[in-house]
């Protein structure tokens, strides 16, 4: 139990990371987007090979995946509406969109955004008796973009340097907390639940991704992208072949 907290603070680390570049370095629009696109590559594979095929083959077919899908698709959009009305749709927002709304908001958001990947780490320490590297891969890798462009909005909206990096700290020991969650809740789940569960978080991030960083990514980045979501897919699927 005490490995999955552990993993789900290695994998929010990167969160940190993220930030300390933001603020260390200057990173240009394009050069960000064109991470934020390699980030969201590497989730996308994530969802198709470490979530969805794997709910798939433990639900055995039981038309479970499709529920799951759009219930965390579901779930998703209807709490980020709510953030998005308290004053939070600009969390992720390299241009300084975070300044019209509420620090509460803003933290919520993205703690909304990493809690269905941390409870799948959870989950794959209780399946397997140890962390799925290439979903550990997976969400580190996609953490580190979306920390830089949110960094990089807080930063121009006036945040302090030691509050951005406190709210990441913050995120990251929820994310902590989120995998442990993962692995408590579900230690005497059925196969059907549990497949409801992976394919609940892969409906939750394959949202976020189309809500948040693509259109970012895009924004930024130009047609580039494409290349840079391929190389991204491309090096997630590899590491999960590996594995």
């Amino acid at each position: 139990m005490r490995e999955s907290f552990l993993w789900g603070i290695v994998a929010g680390s990167s969160l940190v990371l993220g930030g300390l570049l933001a603020l260390r370095f200057p990173i240009g629009r394009r050069t960000l987007g064109l991470i934020i696109a390699f980030g969201a590559g590497v989730l996308i594979s994530a969802v198709a090979f470490e979530l969805v095929h794997e709910a798939f083959e433990t639900s055995a077919g039981d038309g479970g995946v499709a529920l799951g899908l759009f219930a965390g698709s579901a779930v998703f959009f209807l709490g980020d509406t709510l953030i998005d009305r308290l004053g939070g749709s600009g969390r992720k927002s390299s241009s300084g969109g975070q300044a019209a709304g509420s620090a509460l908001a803003i933290v919520l958001g993205i703690v909304l955004d990493g809690i269905p990947e941390s409870l799948v780490l959870g989950l794959t320490v209780l399946e397997a008796g140890a962390v799925s590297v290439a979903f550990l891969v997976a969400v580190f890798l996609s953490n580190l973009p979306e920390a830089i462009a949110a960094t990089t909005g807080l930063a121009q909206a006036g945040w302090a340097r030691s509050r951005i990096l406190g709210l990441w700290i913050i995120v990251m020991i929820v994310s902590g907390l989120a995998a442990l969650a993962g692995y408590a809740l579900l230690d005497t789940a059925s196969p059907r639940t549990i497949a409801f569960v992976l394919s609940f978080a892969g409906g939750a991030i394959l949202t976020m991704l189309a809500d948040t960083m693509m259109p970012e990514g895009f924004e930024h980045g130009g047609k580039m992208v494409g290349l840079f979501t391929t190389f991204g897919f491309a090096l997630a699927f590899l590491i999960s072949a590996l594995e």
